[in-house]
């Protein structure tokens, strides 16, 4: 690759949005991913003109290159991710329904099938070896052997990581993304059986197999664990609403789009016989017209981007 320095900044802007989105893959966390993309910057950047002339491949080259920096990252940060309190979410990449189509790299990203919520979270349950092998070779086409050289091993071990991470992500069958049309109708319906405590159709809508997953750092208040099951969901939905109040509720939250799916913001005051909603970003995952998954992001260190 001869590129004079002059316009080097220039082929590297060109990647940019690709390399947010396999580092945010990869890490799960917006500032994560951009201090990636710019340590891959400096990398570039710091090669001599000799050595940038060897590069055949930029694009290739530089999404190796954030890939072995995002595995340096998730490694220092294993003992933190141990430490965490509850249920851990990937940050959530938030922006108004009512607003044209960004072109920040990050919400380029994210309308790509495989960045959505539900998608996301399979592939955080992966090992980060797994999770580096399976985002380089499966969505980026990286070739086993230069995937070997990032995790340090061998092409066999470096081809039986990702497979393995492919068989994790089929078995884990996460719903696919829908229309919006269709899942702003579900969670219309979801809400109405809400606010008519009508506990036969709000199990209608939930899938029997629906989750409730927050993500609170210990820092606000969500599920402790996981809620698995419609009765268990609609039970627990309901115990929210006698505890924050229904009005509030709903006059508190905000349609939004969440990587890339329908979501909402909510934040109440309280009253006198409510309790206060904390700050949150929530969005819902739908398979068969019905939730199967609801996903509550409320750490405080996680909303820091979200458009209040």
């Amino acid at each position: 690759m001869t590129v004079s320095d002059e316009t080097l900044a220039t082929v590297f802007s060109e990647h940019r949005g690709h390399l947010i989105g396999v580092a945010y893959r990869i890490t799960g966390t917006r500032a994560d991913a951009e201090d990636a993309v710019q340590d891959a910057w400096l990398r570039l950047a710091g090669q001599s003109t000799a050595a940038r002339a060897e590069i055949r491949d930029l694009r290739g080259w530089l999404t190796t290159v954030v890939g072995r920096i995002c595995l340096d990252r998730l490694k220092s940060a294993s003992a933190q991710r141990e430490r965490y309190v509850g249920s851990w979410l990937p940050e959530p990449v938030v922006r108004p329904l009512t607003t044209q189509p960004s072109e920040d790299p990050l919400d380029v990203a994210v309308r790509e099938d495989g960045v959505r919520m539900a998608a996301m979270v399979v592939l955080h349950e992966l090992s980060p070896e797994q999770r580096v092998a399976f985002v380089l070779h499966d969505a980026c086409g990286v070739p086993f052997p230069e995937i070997a050289t990032v995790l340090g091993t061998t092409p066999a071990a470096a081809r039986q990581l990702a497979s393995r991470a492919r068989r994790a992500v089929s078995e884990a069958d996460a719903p696919p993304r829908i229309e919006l049309a269709e899942q702003r109708a579900v969670l219309e319906r979801f809400t109405a059986a809400l606010a008519s405590g009508d506990m036969d159709e709000l199990l209608k809508v939930l899938h029997p197999d629906v989750v409730v997953i927050g993500d609170s750092g210990g820092k606000a208040s969500t599920a402790r664990r996981p809620v698995f099951g419609a009765d268990k969901v609609a039970r627990f939905a309901f115990g929210l609403l006698n505890k924050y109040g229904a009005d509030s509720v709903f006059t508190g939250m905000t349609p939004m789009l969440v990587n890339g799916d329908l979501g909402f913001l909510a934040q109440t005051d309280g009253d006198d016989e409510h309790r206060p909603v904390d700050r949150r970003v929530v969005t819902l995952a739908v398979r068969d017209g019905r939730i199967v998954a609801i996903y509550d992001v409320v750490n405080p260190e996680k909303l820091t981007n979200v458009p209040w």
